[in-house]
């Protein structure tokens, strides 16, 4: 009998897993997109839509859940406020998986997960933005440095 064989186990305790995908999860849902093995953007597919009906239900034991396997305040009210919008008269079907072709090292499978409907200008902001700031900030100290 098959029972509790529902998930992949990636040769890695419970534990592991979960904080994988949690973290996998967190990175999908800022990015919107991201690059990972075939067989874990497949495995990844189950969260993060779980995820983003728990959004689209928007009580608080919703937001709860979520914030408890997410553990990012920001991704949270990114997931509630923009994605739960974006999604609203959607059912299902959040994430789409393309096939990317092998990694150089082991040749394994690569796939890229990304949002339905995504966000283009959402990769890599979080990274502009800082850089951003980090530069007005050292032309600042420069300015009053002279």
């Amino acid at each position: 009998m098959r029972h509790g064989d529902a998930h992949r186990r990636f040769n890695m305790p419970k534990s592991q897993r979960r904080a994988l995908f949690s973290n996998l999860t967190n990175a999908l849902l800022t990015h919107e997109q991201i690059n990972i093995t075939l067989p874990r953007a497949k495995e990844l597919r189950t969260f993060a839509d779980k995820m983003i009906t728990f959004a689209k239900k928007g009580d608080l034991n919703s937001r709860r859940m979520a914030l408890s396997f997410l553990r990012d305040n920001e991704v949270v009210s990114k997931l509630f406020s923009t994605l739960a919008e974006r999604y609203k008269d959607r059912n299902g079907g959040y994430t789409r998986v393309l096939k990317a072709g092998f990694r150089y090292g082991d040749a394994a499978d690569m796939a890229i997960i990304e949002l339905v409907d995504r966000d283009v200008n959402a990769k890599g902001a979080k990274d502009l933005a800082r850089v951003a700031a980090e530069k007005a900030a050292a032309a600042e100290a420069e300015k009053s440095a002279e």
